[in-house]
């Protein structure tokens, strides 16, 4: 690192060459007023340049894994979810840590990248199983975003992440939501009456609940004067831990209007799980859903519940999730206008919604205009009417 002393006015400063800039690849120098004596400013300068050297001799043994590992993963903790914190830090131990993790960050290249991602998408060993170019992308977010820290620290001069050549968002297949006809979904909750988890695999299929949402619920947040059902926490499993949640986003926390049968189903499953308590001598937990020893549901158990049931149903195997899809598909198909279903789903605009379930309108599309072109015909036929009265 060099430094020098320049003078404006009568003013000495301490000038630091800091590299080159990564944007416009000039020269970045830094000044520092130093006062009005040389010398002094001399010392100065040559004082700053050596703390900007040792700083810099630590960087250049910095490894890729402890700078993720011991600064920038542990910042991330206070401007992430939980959730989403720990699925970044098991994508970096299993993916970036095991190729990179003891590279220098100085010293990593586009190169280093463009090769971890082509073998996560092409691996050359049999055993090994390809990732999905969705997983690949979100590997390169988080080294682009991790490295871009590392520039904004002063750590780098440039993000090589930038010129990496990551799976492009566009470039990959969405999955394409599956949904349940109604005979089939009357089938599935037939198949499902008498289990333990009836009453809540009811709630999700009129509902639109997310898993989450519906394991999250508690007696207070349901209203039977009302028949609303307030959407207020979710319960996620972060590991095999459970944990709770605010919800993915503002919108997430709503009221849902419930009809008569679904709340005769949540009156008739309060009082089985108050008499079951009172018989066990269990304490209340104030979960709407509960286990056999009144214990908290965890979501891979009510998912492996929901498979079975729908194999001894006989109705093709979707995700649990696709309950939901499932609610959102029959209500568009009846003609409920989308900001209502959006409103029930919790989405953040009605656009997604839309984009979301763009399969099922196209029909609705048809109808419209086919319910416009009855109006037109009614109006013009009541146009001839009143013509052939003016002509009689």
């Amino acid at each position: 690192m060099k430094g020098y002393v320049a003078t404006k006015g009568k003013q000495y400063y301490a000038v630091i060459y800091e590299g080159l800039d990564p944007v416009t690849g000039k020269e970045k120098r830094a000044w520092h007023a130093a006062g009005p004596n040389k010398a002094e400013a001399e010392k100065y300068a040559k004082r700053l340049a050596a703390e900007i050297e040792g700083r810099n001799d630590k960087t250049r043994s910095l490894t890729f894994g402890a700078y993720l590992m011991n600064q920038w993963l542990p910042g991330k903790a206070n401007t992430l979810a939980e959730s989403t914190w720990h699925g970044y830090r098991r994508k970096i131990e299993r993916h970036i840590l095991p190729t990179l993790g003891k590279t220098p960050i100085k010293r990593l290249k586009v190169d280093h990248l463009d090769n971890l991602y082509d073998t996560k998408l092409r691996p050359t060993d049999p055993g090994v199983k390809a990732l999905a170019p969705k997983t690949v992308l979100e590997i390169h977010l988080i080294i682009r975003g991790a490295l871009n820290d590392a520039v904004k620290r002063g750590l780098l001069n440039r993000n090589v992440a930038d010129a990496a050549h990551a799976p492009r968002l566009r470039s990959i297949p969405k999955h394409e939501a599956q949904a349940w006809t109604a005979s089939e979904l009357g089938s599935f909750l037939h198949a499902a009456a008498g289990h333990r988890y009836f009453a809540a695999l009811w709630v999700a299929a009129n509902t639109g609940v997310r898993r989450s949402e519906l394991l999250g619920l508690k007696w207070s947040d349901i209203d039977f004067d009302k028949a609303t059902l307030s959407v207020n926490r979710g319960l996620v499993a972060i590991g095999y831990e459970l944990t709770e949640s605010r919800g993915k986003t503002t919108n997430s926390r709503r009221s849902i209007d419930l009809d008569p049968t679904t709340v005769d189903v949540l009156t008739g499953w309060s009082a089985w799980q108050a008499a079951e308590r009172r018989a066990a001598h269990l304490e209340p937990s104030g979960r709407v859903f509960t286990g056999t020893y009144g214990n908290v549901i965890h979501p891979h158990s009510i998912s492996q519940a929901f498979e079975r049931i729908a194999r001894n149903a006989g109705v093709p195997i979707i995700r649990f999730h696709d309950l939901r899809h499932t609610h959102a598909t029959l209500l568009i198909k009846e003609g409920v206008p989308v900001k209502v279903v959006s409103e029930r789903l919790g989405h953040a605009t009605t656009a997604f919604t839309i984009e979301t379930y763009q399969h099922v309108l196209p029909g609705m599309q048809a109808d419209a205009a086919r319910t416009f072109e009855a109006l037109i015909d009614t109006s013009t036929g009541d146009t001839r009417k009143k013509n052939r009265k003016k002509a009689a």
